[in-house]
C-alpha cells in the first residue's frame, strides 16, 4: 500500500466505528490512525455542529500558519534541482516564510512521480524526484508550503482529449502563444485537477492554489467561432458571458467544498483588472464571487500588466502608486462581501521589456519595497513574488514600513 493512503480494511472500520459510537453533545473526537510506512496519518471523526460527524485529513506533517504569507514562487526545476538550496537560504535569512511550488505546471504536466499505476503516470515529470525530503526540509526550516496547481490552461489534456478543449476545424485550437486550454463547462476537467489537488495535500502541502481559473483571454471575440461543449450548462437561459463566469465561479466553489475533508486553504489567483470592473467578459472571472469562495484571493497586480489604467500612464515605471491604487478598489470589494478571503496578491520581481523600445525599466530593491509598501500601507499584510526563474533581488527589506 502507498505511503498516507487508507486500506479499505482501515476505511470500513472507521464507517463501523462512527455507526457503533454515540454521537456526543461536547465536540470530543473520535481519532482513527491509518496505516502507512513512515509518517503517521490520522482521519478523524470530528463533531462539527453535535450531530453532524465528517471525515479530515492530517498529512502527518507539522506546519503552522506564519503572521502573515510573504512568498515566493517555486518551480518544479527548482523545487528539485540545486536552486532549491539558494531558495532555502534566501527564505532563511529575510523576512520570507512562504514557498508556491508548482505541482501542475503551466503545460499540464505533474512536477513529480506519482504511485505507479497511478493514471496520472504519464503526464508526469521527475522535476521533483523524492517529495517526501522535500516536505521533511520545509517543516524543518518552518517553511509554510502551498502547491500551485494550473487549472485550465493545459497543453497535454487539451491534445490528449480534444473533447475536453475547444476545437476549430477539427483541431485544438491554441492561442498566438501555442498555449491550449481545457473547457471549464466540463466537469470531467474540474475532477481531473481535484484528483491532483487531492495528491498535493497527501504529500502534506497545506494550501492549494490554483492558477489559469478562466477562460482564454479574449474568449469572447472567438466563442462564436470555437467548437465545445457546454456541458450541464447547455440549457442555460443566461448570456454567454454570464455563462462562462457560473462555469468559472462554481469550479471555485465546488472544489473548496470537495477539499474541505482535508482542512486546507483553497487560493485562487486571477487578474487584477476584474477587481475594477463588473466581470470580465471573456475569461469568465468575476473577482466578487470567486473571493466569496475562497480563503484567499490573490490579484496578480503586477506593474507591467497594466495599461494605461488609475490614470498612470506607465504603470510599469511607477509600482508605488499603481499597487497603492489597486489596494483601494480590492479592499472596497472586499468590506462589501459577507466573509472576506485573505488577500494575498501577487507583486512583480522581474523586468519587462516588451514594454519599451529602449532602455528598460529595471525591477530592483525600490520597486519591490514599493509595492510591499503600498500593500501594508493600505492594511494588506500578505504578499507573493513572482519571477519565472526564481531568481529575486536581494537585500529586500519584505516588512518596511512595518
Amino acid at each position: 500500500m502507498g505511503k498516507k493512503q487508507l486500506t479499505i480494511f482501515t476505511f470500513i472500520s472507521i464507517l463501523l466505528l462512527s455507526i457503533s459510537l454515540p454521537i456526543s453533545s461536547s465536540g470530543d473526537e473520535v481519532q482513527a490512525a491509518s496505516v502507512h510506512e513512515e509518517r503517521h496519518t490520522n482521519i478523524q471523526l470530528m463533531d462539527t455542529n453535535k450531530n453532524i460527524q465528517r471525515f479530515t485529513y492530517d498529512s502527518g506533517y507539522d506546519f503552522e500558519y506564519p503572521d502573515a504569507v510573504r512568498g515566493i514562487y517555486v518551480t518544479g526545476n527548482s523545487a528539485g534541482g540545486d536552486r532549491f538550496e539558494t531558495l532555502l537560504d534566501l527564505i532563511e535569512t529575510t523576512e520570507l516564510n512562504t514557498m508556491v511550488i508548482d505541482i501542475k505546471e503551466d503545460n499540464g504536466n505533474l512536477t513529480f512521480m506519482p504511485e505507479e499505476g497511478s493514471p496520472y503516470e504519464d503526464i508526469a515529470k521527475n522535476f521533483i524526484d523524492d517529495p517526501e525530503a522535500m516536505m521533511e526540509v520545509l517543516e524543518e526550516n518552518n517553511i509554510y508550503p502551498i502547491a500551485r496547481i494550473v487549472v485550465f490552461k493545459d497543453n497535454v489534456l487539451a491534445q490528449e482529449r480534444p473533447d475536453l478543449s475547444f476545437t476549430q476545424g477539427g483541431e485544438v485550437w491554441v492561442n498566438n502563444k501555442e498555449e491550449a486550454f481545457v473547457n471549464p463547462f466540463e466537469k470531467e476537467v474540474w475532477e481531473y485537477n481535484l484528483d491532483i489537488a487531492r495528491m498535493a495535500v497527501e504529500m502534506g502541502f497545506q494550501e492549494i492554489q490554483f492558477d489559469y481559473v478562466r477562460f482564454p483571454e479574449g474568449f469572447e471575440t472567438r466563442d462564436e467561432d470555437l467548437q465545445y461543449s457546454l456541458g450541464d450548462y447547455e440549457d442555460s437561459e443566461k448570456d454567454n458571458v454570464k455563462n462562462r463566469v457560473e462555469a468559472v465561479t462554481d469550479f471555485v466553489k465546488y472544489s473548496r467544498e470537495e477539499l474541505a475533508e482535508y482542512n486546507v486553504d483553497v487560493s485562487v489567483d486571477i487578474f487584477g483588472y476584474a477587481a475594477t470592473v463588473e466581470e470580465t467578459p471573456g475569461i469568465g472571472q468575476n473577482f466578487s464571487e470567486i473571493s466569496e469562495n475562497v480563503d484567499v484571493i490573490s490579484s496578480m497586480i503586477y506593474p507591467s500588466h497594466w495599461t494605461s489604467y488609475f490614470g498612470i500612464e506607465n504603470p510599469d515605471e511607477e509600482p508605488y502608486q499603481v499597487v497603492t491604487e489597486y489596494a483601494k478598489v480590492e479592499n472596497e470589494l472586499l468590506d462589501g462581501l459577507d466573509e472576506a478571503p485573505v488577500s494575498r496578491p501577487w507583486l512583480q520581481d522581474f523586468e519587462a521589456p516588451w514594454l519599451y523600445s529602449g532602455a528598460t525599466k529595471q525591477y530592483g530593491k525600490e520597486e519591490i519595497e514599493a509595492q510591499i509598501k503600498g500593500l501594508y500601507e493600505n492594511g494588506i499584510d500578505e504578499f507573493l513574488l513572482w519571477n519565472s526563474g526564481n531568481v529575486y533581488t536581494e537585500d529586500v527589506d519584505y516588512m518596511i514600513g512595518k
